[in-house]
């Protein structure tokens, strides 16, 4: 094998592993085989209970957040007109994924005063050092409301 093949294999095999997006869930559900499973057999229940439209179904037929126009509410609808009970409310937990801010992006950190992330956090969980410099805390539920609303999109959400 030459060293050009060895190198055109190598890096093929890492465009076949790139990081595939994270399925973001309702915060109602304990094991997530059971979307795949039981979802399937479902009319999309959940995401026409949404108060705030903020949950899709795939062409996998399960559910998925967009926190693209809105954040959740923890209302709990979702859970409750779930048939085959994947959503439950005994279930309830933050949502599976981590906020973060790009100090490069985001107008803050670069010296523009700007509060939009922390005042529609329902939990206060973003925490301003001084003036600028906004940091995410420990007690951040992910519930979406500060991405949508960002002037920059320098709050991402994985």
């Amino acid at each position: 094998m030459k060293r050009r093949e060895l190198f055109s294999s190598l890096a093929s095999s890492f465009n076949k592993n790139e990081k595939q997006e994270k399925v973001i869930r309702p915060p109602y559900y304990q094991n997530e085989e059971l979307f795949l499973e039981e979802c399937i057999k479902c009319d999309g229940l959940c995401a026409t209970s949404c108060e705030v439209n903020i949950i899709f179904i795939q062409d996998d037929k399960t559910p998925k957040l967009d926190f693209s126009n809105s954040g959740c509410t923890f209302c709990d609808e979702c859970a409750k007109v779930c048939p085959s009970e994947v959503l439950k409310l005994e279930y309830k937990k933050d949502i599976d994924a981590k906020v973060e801010i790009n100090v490069l992006e985001c107008l803050s950190w670069n010296k523009t005063m700007c509060f939009s992330c922390k005042d529609p956090c329902l939990d206060d969980a973003i925490e301003f050092l001084g003036m600028f410099r906004p940091e995410i805390k420990d007690n951040c539920t992910s519930c979406g409301f500060c991405l949508s609303i960002c002037p920059t999109n320098a709050i991402k959400i994985g």
